[in-house]
């Protein structure tokens, strides 16, 4: 059944906010007054959880039914044409990080309170009447009174205009969709700056951290609006843009139009607990949001089937802003481990949804946000599209899509036609293959008869069935002579022998700089002559050589046993990319592998020696004249190093930790979380995990925080587990934010995995009470599917949450969750004592 769109009946052009808050009683007192053409004598609103008490048309009451089931109030108004209603309503503030809600936090001691708004996707509803749709825009005029104590401020989507009789009213937005508005009051620290331009940037986050935590995130923002601006040829449209960190937020951050919302660890940067890895996190989130400011609030996609014109464009942007305003962190590295590896993952496994997909049902919205398809794969689309087009023409596209469109609605094929004309290529035949089809083929590179054969066909992991997709792939090769694109399942090119002369002998490649969303399989000749030129291949090439090839483990195409066998020719790599996907073959054969076995013995023994030269280079201390790249890559060493039992890197690293025990927020940051896994691996006790707790609930540093959640995972004792999870209901000692994370590290742990999942299974309604709705309920389905990987722990699941197949914002997750864990049963029951083998193979040399 499709969705019901309440556009069809009432075009809203303005609406008036008034909204009377009180934080200690959770009351909300509401009036909105809105105008729009009514289409019909009786229509609807959206509202949800609203009392509402009276509504009039033109100042004269007018009967209404407020419609529970559907979230919708009627209204019978008897006329058509332009109206003007004012509803009266109240309600509460809500409990689980969606409309209007409360962020808790502390400073010296003292318990208090931020207010802030999430209204996407759905969810302005929660806070006042409204069509809450995204084709539904208007402009607002937002009034907000509150239990206001001295040092309160309130900032919202545009500047602050007027108070009076204690409502703070702001200026009337631009024309916009509902899911936009916002707002956040309490007590707020800022630093402020300007663009060239002249536009009011702004950081803002509560007391409980340094004032000089927003340096960092006010010095991104500013750069990367003055980027967008330059790049789209479009100017910002607001007079400010304010980016506030909130105690409390359900996702990573929210792009309202000119009042940006961030979970803390998103945004705020402690210069004294920096990394390089941490800057460049927060600065893609602050990218992506303000990507997004352009594409998604100037322009904004017409239904939520269309959520990918959103975030898989803001994704592709982010890495582009953030390569031009900070090139020696190279970025496009970070883009191919993160969103590739993701987007490759789950998109082989049949039954995926395709980046553009019918929405059905409301609750089906949230499903949408899949990091791993409408992010991931949607970005590494946008990035082939634009590497296929050129930057230039990309970006001419973009421009003249702005210019028709901005304060309006569109869908793909609007964006196709801009990008068309600015290019001359027909992008629309080349996209709809892949955003409208899920999944991506392999290219097989074969040589019969000194012919080259590329032929594509999907690629699964696990069972899957053909259905004769297909493609339009840009080759994107490193010789001159092939065609751009491969549109047919297979394509033949005599002459192989003198084509490769003419190429200067290199050894063919596809798919050059990993920008395109398939792998290649070459065949024996063609693979051999990559690996015995390594030394020659860019990094790059070197880690896109052994992504494929897990993939093509994973999918059975080649085995494991083989895979492995490729890991001696990358022994030493200095770089961070290459020893990242060494890394991503080591834990996808750790599958294989039981704690305390001849095997995991043979695993550590060839993590040493894959990293022990890195080891020795970089050994535990920052030098002054490394690189970025240095820094990330001896995170990445000292972690493998310390969890394979180097005896020397575990001693160096317990004397660390006891220099710093009185304070572990002192641990230099790039090497405090090696430095506490450690700890707890070595230590094992309950009173190390005390200790850290004690830390984790009375810092402010979010950073710290995650690394403690990790590291109290490592912990054995039954129970000190039991403890922690029973933490999980208590939000003075872990956030409800924060629970997905610190419960996916333990449910990783072989020896917490079952007691982490039982207290799912006990604890589920609880959850759903406390996160249902918000953009982390479906991770409690889709975490144990990426972990669970025998018959027993396959039919738990199923028996758990097949009785749950109904629930629309569930299902999809569960269906997927399914394949994933048989498939996983089924490799590693066939592989495991081949991987077994060659494990004690390469340990022996």
């Amino acid at each position: 059944m499709a969705v019901k769109h309440l556009i069809e009946s009432f075009v809203p052009e303005n609406y008036k906010v008034m909204l009377d808050i009180d934080r200690q009683a959770r009351a909300i007192k509401g009036q909105v007054v809105v105008t729009g053409e009514a289409k019909d004598v009786v229509v609807s609103f959206h509202q949800k959880d609203l009392n509402i008490q009276k509504v009039q048309l033109h100042g004269a009451e007018v009967p209404f039914i407020v419609n529970r089931e559907e979230d919708e109030v009627v209204i019978k108004l008897g006329t058509r044409g332009l109206v003007t209603l004012t509803l009266d309503y109240e309600t509460t503030l809500t409990d689980n990080m969606m409309g209007i809600y409360p962020s808790y936090y502390e400073v010296d001691g003292v318990k208090k309170m931020l207010i802030g708004t999430q209204f996407e996707s759905h969810f302005a509803r929660q806070a006042f009447p409204c069509i809450d749709e995204p084709e539904a825009k208007a402009t607002f005029d937002l009034s907000v009174k509150w239990d206001e104590e001295p040092g309160d401020l309130i900032i919202a989507n545009m500047p602050e205009k007027s108070v009076s009789d204690g409502y703070h009213t702001f200026e009337t937005t631009v024309r916009m969709s509902s899911y936009l508005l916002a707002f956040v009051f309490g007590e707020m620290q800022y630093k402020k700056g300007m663009t060239r331009s002249g536009v009011e940037v702004g950081a803002f986050s509560t007391k409980a951290h340094k004032l000089e935590a927003l340096d960092f995130p006010l010095e991104i923002a500013t750069k990367a609006i003055e980027f967008y601006e330059n790049y789209y040829q479009t100017p910002y449209p607001l007079p400010h843009s304010w980016h506030v960190a909130l105690p409390d937020f359900s996702a990573g951050a929210m792009e309202n139009w000119g009042c940006i919302t961030y979970r803390e660890v998103c945004m705020l940067v402690d210069p004294d607990n920096a990394t390089e890895a941490s800057k460049q996190y927060v600065g893609t989130i602050i990218a992506h949001e303000l990507a997004h400011q352009w594409f998604g609030d100037l322009v904004t996609m017409r239904w939520w089937d269309d959520l990918w014109l959103n975030e898989s464009f803001a994704n592709n942007m982010e890495y582009v802003s953030i390569d031009a305003i900070h090139p020696e962190w190279k970025i496009w590295e970070s883009f191919s481990i993160k969103e590739g590896s993701l987007a490759l993952d789950r998109d082989a496994t049949d039954g995926v949804q395709s980046v553009h997909v019918e929405v059905e049902h409301p609750d089906e919205i949230g499903t949408l946000f899949d990091p791993a398809i409408v992010y991931a794969k949607g970005s590494r689309l946008m990035v082939m599209l634009r590497y296929w087009l050129g930057d230039a023409a990309f970006a001419a596209g973009l421009k003249a899509y702005f210019t028709k469109n901005q304060y309006g609605n569109t869908v793909g094929d609007d964006l196709w036609a801009a990008l068309s004309e600015a290019s001359g290529k027909n992008v629309s035949d080349f996209m709809h293959s892949w955003i409208n089809q899920p999944g991506y083929p392999v290219v097989d590179v074969t040589v019969e008869n000194d012919t080259l054969v590329l032929s594509q066909k999907q690629f699964f992991i696990g069972e899957g069935v053909d259905r004769g997709r297909l493609w339009n792939l840009p080759l994107n090769s490193n010789w001159t002579g092939l065609p751009d694109l491969l549109t047919t399942d297979r394509v033949e090119i005599p002459g192989f022998a003198q084509l490769m002369a003419e190429n200067g002998n290199v050894p063919l490649q596809l798919n050059v700089e990993n920008m395109a969303h398939y792998i290649v399989n070459y065949d024996a000749e063609r693979l051999s002559a990559l690996t015995e030129n390594l030394a020659q291949l860019a990094e790059i090439t070197k880690y896109q050589l052994l992504q494929d090839r897990k993939f093509l483990a994973k999918g059975g195409v080649i085995s494991y046993s083989e895979l492995l066998k490729l890991l001696p020719y990358f022994k030493g790599e200095k770089s961070y990319i290459v020893s990242h996907a060494v890394g991503q073959v080591l834990a996808d054969a750790a599958v294989f592998v039981d704690a305390d076995t001849a095997a995991d013995k043979d695993m550590d023994a060839i993590i040493n020696q894959l990293f022990s030269d890195d080891y020795a280079r970089l050994g535990w201390e920052k030098r002054a004249d490394e690189s970025s790249d240095d820094e990330t890559q001896r995170g990445l060493v000292l972690n493998k190093v310390t969890a394979a039992g180097n005896e020397a890197a575990i001693a160096k690293s317990r004397e660390i930790f006891a220099r710093h025990q009185a304070d572990i927020s002192h641990i230099p940051a790039d090497i405090r979380p090696i430095v506490l896994n450690t700890e707890v691996r070595a230590e094992n006790s309950d009173a190390i995990v005390r200790d850290f707790m004690s830390v984790y609930v009375g810092t402010s540093l979010q950073q710290l925080k995650r690394e403690i959640e990790t590291a109290v995972s490592y912990i054995k004792n039954e129970a000190t587990v039991r403890d922690l999870l029973a933490n999980f209901l208590d939000m003075n000692v872990v956030k409800p934010q924060d629970i997905p994370f610190a419960w996916y590290y333990l449910l990783q742990r072989d020896f917490t995995q079952d007691a982490a999942w039982a207290w799912e299974k006990a604890n589920w309604q609880w959850l759903a009470e406390k996160l249902g709705g918000d953009m982390s309920y479906d991770k409690f389905v889709i975490y144990p599917a990426n972990v669970f990987k025998t018959a027993d722990k396959l039919a738990e699941y199923k028996a758990f949450f097949e009785p749950m197949l109904e629930n629309p914002g569930l299902k999809r997750a569960i269906e997927m969750g399914i394949k994933q864990i048989e498939t996983r049963v089924a490799l590693i029951e066939s592989q495991k004592a081949a991987v077994e083998a060659t494990l004690a193979e390469i340990a022996a040399r």
